[in-house]
C-alpha cells in the first residue's frame, strides 16, 4: 500500500503518534524521532516549513510486512520472488506526484523540511530519497539511495558510492547525467531501491512485483518515477564537485568529507499537500532498508548448495556486516558450503554464523548457545584474509583510491551429523497450559 494508505491504517489502529507541538528541523525533529524509538510518527507543525514530516514507517519487520499485506513468514520468499521475477510497471499519463509543478526560478528546496540531524552534520540532509537515472547506452533505469546534502535553493551535493550503479553510468556519460529524486514512497519502492539487482534490471520492476507500482514520465527528463511519490525533483548530475559530509553512516559513526557531484534541480513536482518522509541515519529504518534486501540474495545463494531455511542480517552487525543463516543439514559439509555461499550472496558480509533449524536466529542468546555448544574453532572456523570488503567497516583497510579490504570469518555452528542427539540438542520440559494452574 502507498505511504498515505499506510499512514491511515496506522492512524486507525492507534499506532501513529501525532505531534502537534511546533518542532524544528534543526536537531529537534531527529531527537524526538529517536526518543520515540522510531515508532511511526507524524509531525503536523514544523517550524521551518509548511510541509509535515513522517518517520518510523519501516522501523521493524512487522511494519514492513503490514505495509506489504503479508506475514513475517512470507517476507523472505516474497522478497526473493520479486528479486528473481521483476514485473515491468504500467506507465500512466496522470499521476498524483505531479499535481503541483514548479520549474526554473520557482524551484526552492529551502521550503522543504530538510533536516539537520546531529551537531556533526556538515549541513542539512535528505536521507529518504530514492534516485533514478537511465543508462544512455542501454536505456535501462537504475534506482537506489543517495544521501543528499542541501547546497542552495536549487542544488544538492550527492554522496555517490564509487563503482556502483549511478557512478558506473556517470562514467559512460563523462560525468553529467539526468536524474529524478523521489521523497515519500511506498515500502515496496523503498525496499526495491535498497536492493542491488543485476545491471540493466529496473528496480521499479521489483517494486511492482511486491505490489502494484505504476510509474509516470517526468516533466523535464526522460525518466519514469513512482506515480504516487509525494515529492519528485528533476535535474542533472553535473561535473561540478563540492565538499559533502561529514554525516552519520550505517554503522552509527561519522563518515568523512569527500568531494562529490553537485546536482542541479530544474523542476519540482509534488502531490497536493505533500508529506515529507525522513529516516534517521544509523538507526533501525536505515538498517532494515540496507540489510534486509540482502537476506533474499543470501537465501538464494545458500539454496544452491544446501537447503536454506532462513536468513537474518543482524542489527548488532550494523545490518550489513553480520548474518546468521539457518539450514537443514543433510551432508557433513553443508555448514561450510553455506558459509561460502553466504559470502557470495552478500559481498560486503564480514562475519557469518550458520546454525541448525532448532536455533532461533532472531535470538542472539540462542545463536551464541549454538556457537558455544556446537562449534570448535580448529575444525569449524573459516578465515579469509585480504578480502574485498565494505567501505562502511571502519576497521578495514579504507586507503584512499582503492577498494576497501578486510578479513572475513565464517562459523559453522551446526550439529555434527554422526553425533546428532548425543549432547548437541537442548532438552525440553513438559509443555503445560498455565491457565490450569494459575488463576
Amino acid at each position: 500500500m502507498g505511504l498515505r494508505d499506510f499512514l491511515e491504517l496506522l492512524q486507525k489502529s492507534g499506532e501513529l503518534t501525532r505531534i502537534a507541538e511546533q518542532v524544528s528541523t534543526e536537531y529537534e525533529l531527529a531527537g524526538v524521532i529517536d526518543a520515540l524509538g522510531e515508532r511511526p510518527v507524524y509531525f503536523d507543525n514544523v517550524t521551518e516549513s509548511a510541509v509535515p514530516v513522517v518517520a518510523g514507517l519501516v522501523s521493524s519487520k512487522e511494519l514492513i510486512c503490514r505495509a506489504l499485506g503479508i506475514t513475517r513468514e512470507q517476507l523472505l520468499p516474497r522478497l526473493s520472488s520479486a528479486i528473481e521475477g521483476p514485473v515491468a510497471p504500467s506507465l500512466v499519463k496522470d499521476a498524483a506526484c505531479q499535481e503541483v509543478v514548479y520549474t526554473g526560478e520557482d524551484v526552492d528546496l529551502a521550503k522543504l523540511p530538510i533536516m539537520r540531524y546531529t551537531d556533526k552534520d556538515g549541513g542539512k540532509y535528505i536521507t529518504s530519497a530514492v534516485s533514478i537515472v537511465k543508462d544512455p547506452q542501454t536505456g535501462k533505469q537504475n534506482m537506489c539511495f543517495h544521501r543528499l546534502m542541501f547546497k542552495n535553493r536549487n542544488h544538492f551535493i550527492a554522496r555517490i558510492v564509487e563503482n556502483r550503479g549511478t557512478d558506473s553510468i556517470l562514467k559512460k556519460t563523462g560525468g553529467e547525467l539526468d536524474i529524478a529524486i523521489c521523497v515519500g514512497n511506498s515500502t515496496a519502492v523503498l525496499l526495491a531501491a535498497a536492493t542491488s539487482l543485476p545491471h540493466g534490471v529496473d528496480e521499479l520492476g521489483m517494486a511492482n512485483a511486491l505490489e502494484r507500482t505504476d510509474v509516470v514520465k517526468c516533466k523535464t527528463v526522460d525518466i519514469n518515477v513512482p506515480a504516487d511519490s509525494e515529492i519528485v525533483f528533476e535535474g542533472k548530475i553535473t561535473n561540478e564537485k563540492a565538499s559533502e559530509g561529514p554525516f552519520l553512516d550505517l554503522t552509527g559513526v561519522v563518515d568523512r568529507i569527500r568531494q562529490q557531484p553537485v546536482i542541479g534541480i530544474n523542476c519540482l513536482t509534488h502531490r497536493k499537500n505533500p508529506i515529507y518522509q525522513t529516516i534517521l541515519a544509523g538507526k533501525n529504518e536505515h538498517k532494515f532498508l540496507m540489510g534486509m534486501p540482502k537476506e533474499p540474495t543470501i537465501y538464494n545463494e545458500v539454496n544452491k548448495v544446501c537447503q536454506c531455511k532462513d536468513v537474518y542480517i543482524t542489527p548488532g552487525g550494523c545490518s550489513w556486516l553480520h548474518a546468521v543463516v539457518q539450514i537443514h543439514k543433510t551432508n557433513a559439509d553443508d555448514g561450510r558450503k553455506a558459509i561460502f555461499a553466504a559470502f557470495e550472496g552478500h559481498k560486503s558480509l564480514k562475519h557469518i554464523v550458520v546454525v541448525d533449524e532448532d536455533i532461533n536466529i532472531y535470538d542472539p542468546h540462542d545463536v551464541e548457545w549454538a556457537i558455544s555448544t556446537r562449534f570448535q574453532a580448529d575444525k569449524n572456523l573459516i578465515v579469509l584474509s585480504n578480502q574485498s570488503g565494505s567501505s562502511l567497516d571502519p576497521s578495514g583497510d579504507l586507503s584512499e583510491g582503492k577498494k576497501a579490504t578486510t578479513a572475513k570469518a565464517g562459523i559453522d555452528a551446526t550439529t555434527p551429523l554422526l553425533t546428532t542427539g548425543k549432547g548437541f540438542k537442548k532438552e525440553e520440559y513438559l509443555k503445560v497450559d498455565l491457565k490450569k494452574y494459575v488463576m
